[in-house]
Order: C-alpha cells, then structure tokens, then sequence
C-alpha cells in the first residue's frame, strides 16, 4: 500500500482509504449499513494488514452511529491510524442543526469526538458548502478547532471549484489554517470534476481524494443491462444515488470493464479502482463495502496494476465531452497549456482525433 503526502501539509496517508459507512444502523442508512462493532472490528484488522492508516467516516452515517461503532471497534488502536470525520450536514430539525457556521460545527465537532471516544480529529472535512455562513466564519472556527486541540487539519468535501479556491485564498490572506484535501465523487462513469475541480485542487496545492469509487454500486458489477439488480445491493435497494445522465453509456462502461476483468482474471471493483489511482491529480479514494470478501477484493486493488492498454480504452471510451471553454483552449491555447490541466488537455485532444478517425 503507498502512502503519499496530504496536500500542502506533512501528514501522509494510505491511497485507500477505510470508509465507515457501513458500520452502524439507524438514521436512513438502513439500506447500506447494518455491520456491528466485531465485524467492523474484522474490517479494520484486515485494513491495518494491508497498510491503509486513513479511515473516513461523517456524523452523519448512521445518525451518528457510524461513529460510535467505530469508536469501539478502534479500541487502543486510535494513534495507529489517521481519523478523520465530517460536518455541516443537517443533525436536526433546528435552524441551527446544520450549516458551517461556529455554532453547528463546534457542537458537531464535539459530539463527533465523544461517540468516536477520542479527544481529537486528524482532518475535519466540512461536508458541504454553506451558502449562507460567510466563509470567514468557518475558516475561523476550523483554526480555533485547530488551535484547541481538536482538530490537527481541516478539509473540504463535495466542493465546486470556485469554492474551494475562494476558501483557500480566504484563509491565505487571513492569516488562518486553509484546508489540506477535499473529498470529490469520482469514477469513471462520473468524470465531471476534471473539468474543474481537479486542476484546481492541484494548482491550491490540496489533495484530492475520491468518495465511492463503485459509484455507490452502480460499478460492483451487479448492475447490469437489462438484469434485475439483487434487492440486497445499494442499487437494487433504492439508494437514490448516483445521479446518471446516460444509462446507455453507463451500461456500456459496466460491459467494458466486465470484458477487460474477464480477460486479467479481475473482478470489476479492481479494474475501477485500480484505473481510478493512476489518474492525473488524484491523491487517493474511499473504499466501503459490508460484504467482509468485497473489501478484501478492493483492498487488493491497490497492489494491482492496470495494463496500459486497458486504460487507455477506459480513458476513450469514458472521456466526457470537452465543454467550452476547454474546447477554445484545444483549438487556441496549447501553445502555453495550463500544467495543472495537461493530461486532461490531451485526452480530450486525443478523444477529438479518434471520433474524427472513426
């Protein structure tokens, strides 16, 4: 298992991450979750073996569950292991049970650290963007946080590109503590934030981790073209996510990488993840699964490499289109091409070639 430096900081983390939020139940997250305390402490085991020291969870999971579980499947393993965990999220139905302001985050904060029984988090992600909180406010509390003793860094998660830039700079020119990392959706069918959000991230110098690299089940390679998905998987339970503007293409995606699985001796997750880790400006992703066997599968992922050949066809056969401006800047730029964009420039560039040669 590599680990690599986190951002602009000093702390370095595994690629993989252990995500959490299988463990626990309650809180709507019946339908994905449901593990107890020894079968998450079976997970971490088997995550600390293979090398991964980055475990992820959110106050959210499980209603705060997710957590608590844990919690105590950690045991006395707490300085073995980077522990992160979110806020912003609603937790109530108060006015105040949700947002990124002092308020919500400092008591969301603090009820995060006794459900996991730990005086500090590693990295503190807010959740989501607050459109109504001034971002001053929650770069303030996440450098009080910081300071107290709480916190030792802070991130961002599920972030447009503006908006992690504007908080990057904010804190610069304030003085204070700037995120280090951000949490994005990203798969191969979902592509969406290299438009942006990665280059980014890379020009910021913040790291980017990738959440649900299956895309929430649609890639386990249950969900098929005309085939009933089981009723015990996350997609045929009724989880109302992803969001999939083309299920042809998905459709197709999910057979391509079935045949190049089939012909490495693979199963569908590790040709996803294993794709997902050598991309340009992706740092690392968040791996869960409920199914002990199924994380073993994906663990392995991380030791595994994808020929080029295999790549380079999910690359094609996944690129998205090059949406203006990126279409001006192949046609008119390239002569002084942005570097936190090159792999991207020319994949789009090389996607253009093959739809003309065909």
């Amino acid at each position: 298992m590599d680990h690599i430096r986190l951002g602009h900081s000093g702390l370095y983390v595994s690629r993989l991450a252990l995500g959490t939020i299988p463990f626990g139940s309650g809180g709507g997250f019946e339908k994905i979750a449901g593990l107890s305390v020894d079968e998450a402490r079976r997970q971490l085991d088997e995550a600390l073996s293979c090398g991964v020291n980055f475990l992820d969870t959110a106050n959210i999971y499980s209603a705060g569950d997710s957590e608590r579980v844990l919690g105590k499947a950690l045991g006395t393993r707490r300085d073995d292991i980077i522990l992160t965990s979110k806020a912003r999220t609603s937790t109530g139905e108060g006015p105040n049970d949700s947002g990124a302001s002092r308020y919500h985050v400092t008591r969301a904060v603090e009820d995060s650290l006794q459900r996991l029984g730990t005086d500090h988090l590693d990295l503190l992600y807010m959740h989501q963007w607050d459109g109504q909180t001034p971002i001053l406010e929650t770069i303030q509390t996440a450098t009080d946080l910081i300071r107290a003793g709480k916190v030792r860094y802070w991130g961002v998660s599920n972030y447009s590109a503006w908006q992690l830039t504007k908080t990057v700079y904010e804190a610069r020119q304030a003085g204070l503590e700037a995120p280090i990392a951000q949490q994005a959706y990203y798969t191969p069918e979902a592509r969406e934030i290299e438009y942006e959000i990665i280059p980014a991230a890379r020009d910021l110098g913040v790291a980017t981790f990738g959440w649900s690299p299956l895309g929430e089940g649609l890639l386990n390679g249950k969900v098929r073209r005309g085939k009933e998905t089981p009723p015990d998987t996350r997609q045929g339970a009724g989880w109302p996510e992803p969001h999939v503007t083309d299920w042809e293409r998905a459709y197709d995606l999910i057979e391509l990488f079935d045949e190049i699985a089939r012909d490495l001796g693979w199963t569908i997750p590790q040709v996803v993840i294993s794709w997902i880790l050598d991309r340009p400006g992706v740092d690392g992703t968040v791996i869960a699964a409920r199914s002990f066997e199924h994380l073993q599968e994906d663990l392995a992922a991380a030791d595994l490499t994808l020929p080029q050949e295999a790549r380079d066809r999910i690359t094609l056969a996944s690129q998205q289109p090059a949406y203006y401006p990126l279409w001006h800047r192949l046609l008119n730029g390239q002569d002084r091409p942005e570097p936190a964009e090159t792999e991207f420039y020319e994949e789009h560039q090389r996607a253009l070639d093959a739809r003309q040669d065909g």
